[in-house]
């Protein structure tokens, strides 16, 4: 008998769990319900939160989600999906959303029903995020729109309203580009490897065939055609009657001397040759040992001994996925009511550095030289004194233009209060204020998704505990605000370091290479990073089963890898704890209500003109 006191939704929990079990052909799957975003695994479904209410919306939305992520699982494969997977950002998002949207076709073929549940799922994930209220193609993103195509052309089904605007803003760009390859589409949904070939065909012809990377089947095509030359040079009769006729030389005691000479040094040749071709097939993928897969990439490029137990729970994601909108208004609000008392010394800070930054926007020229454009206000030099030579005048480059700011910000629970506010008032601020005199700015923030290890443990702990098993935790890695984002769309965002149990555990190392990855793939030629911590990466279930300096020798290594490449600007302001163990350039501030002041001072340093005020500001350890 059912208590009167039990989740009224637990039934329908229950039938969804067993529905997306059948759906998926996978009786061992583990479907769970979650606040966090939805996902899939090998093994594992996490679907949308349906509470006690049960309303019409959530029921829909975790029916959707749990069509789509099943339908993904019968009928993708990893192996498959991954040989095929382009090299470059824009073109990998753009292979993940057909193939996700080819799935979905696929299994509608047999189950149309999942049609109008997944609808409900774009519908509610094209709002969350804006796709109605679009109105620059520019702002559209063109992964999205191609795997609106995708379901479109596959099922000749209506989209909901917001995805059909996003997909109406680049149709006519995919039409021009790729509209004759589009029209094989329904030959090649059964098939994923057809397909993943036809996406790569797509990919190219809208231009971004650079991002490919090698073909998988040129590869496939050479290696078997020197497999066949190999076997060819085995079954040579020739070569056998040579091996033959070397015999007989060598066992003939009447042969000349210089005979014998003249067939050592053509065997000394054929060794070598053999040797040689014996060097080429050792160095083909599926050569002499076929078995043998390449050595795995490292996990980190800094330290290759850095290890990772498990990627499989690690996360990147976008604040406005991790909360609803209303949320992020809510926290948004709550945290402008925080720092009000603050905002005035903030603004006037950043007014300080937009003047800055601004005075260096003025013209400025370089005169009395040999060539560039005629200065016409020396001509009457020229007049006066027709001897005297012309002058000419060429503008000096100001050296903020171009230039992308990266602010990573730790979100471990020691920021928690009055230091992860400011922190995410003062990426506020400078964000406005930098975007206002042309930078780019690109807000981060890193944490890890439990305490105490999360999945990655449970899986240690299920595998029989390997030893010094390498960092032990699910990561969660946050964009706030991409570098191409205006701020007036992700304002809200930054109100989400103030939700209850988003801050946790903190491991900088890997953090700060991955924010080294995103700014050395960004097109501007100057690129700054500043990294905002209280301290040490500190993660206990890691460092309680590796060296207690595990996650810091990596920091130091990522930091040492960063400064020895150049290519990015770092520097680091540390929060009541001395950073300059680590970072060269850094500050440290005993009060959080420095933070606003150091972050504008470091920044406005590393555009001055000055050299010696910039070495000045750049060369402080500690904030008074």
């Amino acid at each position: 008998m059912t208590k009167p006191t039990d989740n009224p939704a637990d039934p329908f929990k229950k039938a969804l769990t067993e529905a997306t079990k059948v759906m998926a052909d996978d009786p061992e799957l583990s479907v769970s319900f979650t606040v966090d975003p939805p996902g899939a695994t090998q093994d594992t479904v996490r679907l949308p939160q349906v509470t006690r209410r049960m309303t019409h919306d959530e029921v829909l939305l975790a029916r959707g989600t749990a069509d789509a992520l099943a339908l993904r699982h019968k009928h993708h494969d990893i192996a498959t999906h991954a040989r095929y997977a382009p090299q470059g950002e824009l073109a990998r998002g753009i292979y993940e959303a057909m193939e996700n949207a080819r799935c979905e076709a696929v299994g509608a073929r047999d189950m149309p029903g999942t049609l109008g549940n997944i609808d409900a799922k774009i519908a509610d994930e094209a709002m969350r995020r804006g796709y109605g209220e679009i109105t620059d193609q520019a702002e559209a993103p063109l992964s999205e729109a191609a795997g609106y195509l995708v379901r479109q052309l596959a099922t000749g089904r209506d989209l909901p309203a917001d995805a059909q605007n996003v997909l109406d803003l680049w149709k006519g760009f995919f039409e021009e580009k790729a509209g004759g390859t589009l029209d094989s589409l329904q030959d090649m949904l059964a098939d994923q490897a057809d397909f993943a070939r036809f996406t790569r065909q797509v990919i190219a012809d809208l231009g971004y065939g650079d991002q490919l990377g090698d073909d998988p089947d040129a590869e496939d095509d050479d290696s078997d055609e020197q497999s066949e030359e190999s076997d060819e040079q085995d079954d040579n009769p020739d070569s056998q009657g040579q091996d033959d006729e070397q015999e007989e030389a060598e066992a003939s005691p009447e042969q000349s001397q210089d005979e014998q000479q003249d067939q050592s040094q053509a065997s000394v040749t054929m060794d070598d040759m053999a040797d040689m071709e014996q060097g080429d097939e050792a160095e083909l993928p599926e050569g002499e040992a076929p078995m043998d897969p390449p050595p795995p990439a490292p996990v980190s490029e800094a330290d290759p001994d850095y290890k990772v137990y498990c990627t499989d729970f690690d996360e990147e994601i976008r604040a406005e996925d991790l909360a609803e909108p209303a949320e992020l208004e809510r926290l948004r609000a709550y945290l402008d009511q925080q720092l009000e008392p603050l905002k005035g010394a903030v603004s006037r800070l950043a007014n300080k550095l937009q003047r800055r930054l601004q005075a260096q926007q003025n013209r400025a020229w370089e005169f009395d030289l040999e060539e560039g454009i005629l200065d016409a206000g020396r001509l009457a030099r020229v007049v006066a004194n027709p001897t005297t030579p012309l002058s000419f005048k060429i503008e000096k480059d100001t050296e903020f233009r171009d230039t992308c700011v990266t602010l990573l910000i730790d979100n471990s629970g020691s920021m928690r209060g009055r230091p992860i506010s400011i922190a995410a008032i003062c990426a506020d601020v400078l964000a406005r204020t930098l975007e206002r005199c042309q930078v780019k700015v690109e807000i981060l923030g890193f944490t890890t998704r439990a305490w105490k290890g999360g999945q990655s443990r449970e899986k240690w702990l299920n595998a029989g505990r390997e030893q010094v098993p390498g960092r032990l935790n699910d990561l969660r890695h946050i964009i706030y605000k991409a570098a191409d984002a205006p701020w007036r769309r992700v304002r809200p965002n930054l109100g989400l370091m103030m939700k209850e149990g988003l801050l946790k555990e903190n491991i900088d190392g890997e953090a700060l290479e991955w924010a080294h990855r995103r700014m050395v793939g960004r097109p501007e030629a100057r690129k700054i990073l500043m990294v905002i911590s209280d301290g040490a990466p500190v993660d206990d279930s890691t460092l309680s089963v590796n060296p207690a300096n595990y996650l810091e020798k990596h920091l130091r290594d990522v930091i040492e890898m960063v400064e020895k490449k150049k290519l990015v600007e770092l520097l680091a302001i540390g929060i009541g704890h001395d950073v300059t163990r680590y970072y060269d350039r850094a500050v440290t501030i005993t009060d959080v209500e420095q933070l606003a002041g150091a972050m504008t001072e470091q920044l406005a340093s590393l555009f001055d003109s000055d050299p010696r005020a910039r070495a000045r500001v750049m060369g402080i350890k500690r904030a008074s």
